[in-house]
């Protein structure tokens, strides 16, 4: 089940807490930790979904490969987010690690069983499912309806919102994962944030254009509002 694993791996007995998991009774469970390398995959697609995950440092990206070769980005996760909450019994998508990543997992069975004890543990896991939802719902009206410069406005928005341990948002994903979440070229994405640098929406640190400063909060949240 685990697919390419690199580096570190620590079994924990912990509190569910430490997965970020609210509960009202705070269970003692059995947690691992695994540390992937730039680029190795955590799960495949169709893989039986036996875990759930959370990232603990890094970022990951859950993706689907395209019979004809493209690959559409579903999702970007984040420290703290958790991650491979399923409906079915499979995974619908392969989730890779995007930067050196530390992962830390907690069998889905067992999340299961203490949900069923506990209240609080079970309107956690219906609130993440609901927000997964939510979200996969977001990206569709995004893919679907909106022009490119305000794709990659709501992108960047999202980042800043979710990025908020400092003013410099510092993103851990390329320019291709960007485009192939967004559904556009890697030159469509340059050209939109090119043209959000000239319009004084945001400015970079560096050469590498990753770290970016929103300068102008209220023009990039209103081209996401478009429609």
């Amino acid at each position: 089940m685990f697919v390419s694993i690199t580096t570190d791996h620590r079994s924990l007995i912990n509190s569910l807490s430490e997965l970020g998991i609210s509960s009202g009774s705070n269970p003692i469970v059995s947690l691992s930790e695994f540390t992937y390398k730039k680029g190795k995959t955590i799960y495949i697609e169709s893989e039986p979904a036996e875990y759930v995950y959370q990232v603990r440092k890094g970022a990951v990206r859950t993706c689907k490969l395209l019979s004809d070769g493209r690959r559409q980005i579903g999702a970007f996760h984040l420290p703290g987010d958790i991650f491979g909450l399923e409906n079915g019994g499979v995974h619908r998508f392969r989730a890779e690690a995007i930067i050196q990543t530390a992962v830390r997992l907690i069998r889905r069975q067992h999340l299961e069983t203490v949900a069923e004890n506990d209240a609080v543990v079970w309107r956690t896991l219906l609130s993440l499912t609901t927000n997964n939802l939510q979200h996969a719902e977001d990206h569709m009206l995004l893919l679907g309806r909106k022009t490119a410069l305000e794709r990659v406005a709501a992108f960047l928005h999202e980042m800043d919102e979710r990025l908020t341990a400092a003013d410099v948002i510092s993103l851990p994903m390329s320019r291709r994962d960007i485009a192939d979440y967004l559904g556009l070229t890697v030159e469509t994405v340059s050209r939109a944030v090119s043209q959000l640098h000239t319009d004084g929406v945001l400015d970079f640190i560096g050469n590498t254009q990753r770290e970016i400063v929103i300068l102008d909060r209220q023009r990039l949240a209103s081209l996401d509002l478009q429609s």
